[in-house]
């Protein structure tokens, strides 16, 4: 949306890992609320605009949040099977965008299972609903437990 700014880009280097986690929200938290019909770099062009950011649009942000929507429906089955007496669809929307995240995170990088939900439940006490962190946190541990058997699948 604003082309002349796209040069101007650093790389996203210059953010922390929490940052860097916060931005992949909110990229998704735009590909949720528009139902998967923009792509992951308008959204991107519209934060970067709209908000004074500098993420590049072939970094570490897009490439993840893109994963992410690629694996989405993968994510969700797996998240519903730790589900007990909850529906996916009853889920927030911020809930279910740090469960995907951080289910993908655990399955496709080597940052350490604690690493990834202590930064998922800091999500969920920034942007998710009340006592959302609690429901995360158990989630995303019976996940990490689940690691390697669920990376085979």
């Amino acid at each position: 949306m604003c082309p002349e700014k796209r040069e101007e880009h650093s790389s996203d280097g210059d953010y922390t890992r929490s940052q860097l986690r916060s931005l992949i929200f909110h990229v998704l938290y735009g590909m949720e609320g528009r139902n998967y019909e923009d792509s992951v770099d308008l959204i991107i062009d519209n934060i970067n605009c709209g908000y004074d950011q500098k993420i590049k649009l072939d970094g570490e942000v897009a490439q993840s949040a893109q994963s992410i929507v690629d694996m989405r429906d993968k994510l969700d089955d797996i998240i519903k099977s730790f589900l007990q007496n909850w529906r996916i669809e009853r889920l927030g929307m911020c809930t279910k965008i740090i469960l995907r995240i951080g289910t993908w995170e655990i399955l496709e990088t080597d940052t350490p299972s604690s690493i990834i939900i202590n930064e998922a439940i800091e999500l969920a006490k920034d942007f998710g609903e009340k006592d959302a962190y609690k429901f995360i946190n158990g989630i995303l541990d019976q996940i990490a437990e689940k690691r390697e058997e669920l990376k085979q699948d």
